[in-house]
């Protein structure tokens, strides 16, 4: 049974390898994002995708949804958003003479929410529900989500007019949040050539099934994480509430608050799925350190002096890694 095992899971690993593979026939580079979307896949973690206008994020979401054989559902969000939009609502069936319920989008597998902060309150808190509980509450019923259910999100940094700033609560319940770059001079010279090529077609295949994606949840949960580990994942998100104890003076005038234990818990996550990708079934201090930023570059709050400084959260993370040491 056990060689079984070894061998379904070489053969996930290398599917994984191969849907990669797959989303890079239509995107150009941005192995780092699809690498982050897929360690949100199989731990059931939703993900935030900041960056400027034009860089793939949603072509990106929109391939994987197609080399995964998922429900997928892409809902543009505008200041004129309603919650029934986006859950679905009751709708007067004349033929019957009573109200039935007609699901919103919502009711998918995959959900690109595409400029998630341009939403008002009420659309958001009906997102938050859906992400939190995995459930969806249409007038006195609540419907459970299908399995997997995983928000992915985008948000443009850039243009604040129209934008309703998501609230602390539903930042912290994405798993990562992903800073997408701009590509390299040569990957844009090949998204160039791809893109003003107008008969090329991007047709991919489908590679992962909802059992290989439960499978696999189920292997990455196996990958061991030694006490010495787990305990430098608290003193990582401990220094980022208490500064002061691990030396960090300069970057305890900065932080207004620290990340919340959401962070260790997605630390732990996260590094398994790291060391998984990686064909281990153990993790590395590498592999924490690996996705430490994208876990808590959203779950730390800084200060107004901060900003004056120019400081970013991301220089705060780089210097508690500096820092913090494991201990036997």
């Amino acid at each position: 049974m056990e060689q079984v095992d070894l061998e379904l899971k070489k053969e996930h690993q290398e599917k994984i390898k191969q849907v990669i593979s797959e989303v890079g026939k239509v995107v150009v580079g941005q192995e780092y994002m699809v690498n982050r979307l897929l360690i949100g896949l199989f731990t059931q973690g939703h993900i935030l995708l900041e960056g400027v206008p034009g860089l793939a994020k949603t072509l990106t979401v929109n391939t994987l949804s197609d080399v995964l054989k998922l429900d997928f559902k892409r809902i543009q969000f505008t200041p004129d958003l309603l919650p029934a939009d986006l859950i679905g609502t009751m709708i007067y069936n004349q033929q019957k003479a009573d109200f039935e319920v007609k699901k919103g989008p919502i009711f998918s597998n995959l959900i690109l929410a595409d400029e998630v902060n341009r939403a008002p309150a009420k659309v958001q808190s009906a997102l938050l529900e859906a992400m939190q509980e995995k459930t969806v509450s249409i007038g006195e019923t609540t419907f459970k989500l299908d399995r997997p259910f995983l928000v992915l999100a985008t948000q443009n940094p850039v243009d604040q007019e129209g934008t309703y700033p998501l609230p602390e609560a539903q930042v912290d319940r994405f798993m990562l949040k992903v800073h997408v770059d701009y590509p390299s001079k040569e990957e844009e010279l090949e998204v160039m050539r791809r893109m003003a090529n107008m008969t090329f077609k991007s047709e991919v295949n489908s590679i992962l099934s909802k059992e290989d994606i439960f499978s696999i949840r189920e292997e990455i949960n196996q990958v061991a994480l030694s006490e010495s580990l787990e305990r430098y994942i608290i003193e990582l998100v401990f220094a980022t509430r208490n500064p002061k104890d691990y030396k960090l003076d300069q970057e305890a005038q900065y932080i207004q608050f620290g990340a919340s234990p959401r962070a260790s818990i997605n630390l732990n996550l996260a590094a398994k799925a790291v060391a998984f990708f990686d064909e281990r079934d153990y993790v590395l201090p590498e592999d924490i350190k690996a996705v430490a930023d994208d876990v808590m570059n959203h779950r730390i709050l800084l200060n107004y002096e901060a900003e004056a400084d120019g400081v970013t959260t991301h220089e705060i993370i780089r210097q508690i890694l500096n820092k913090v040491q494991i201990t036997k």
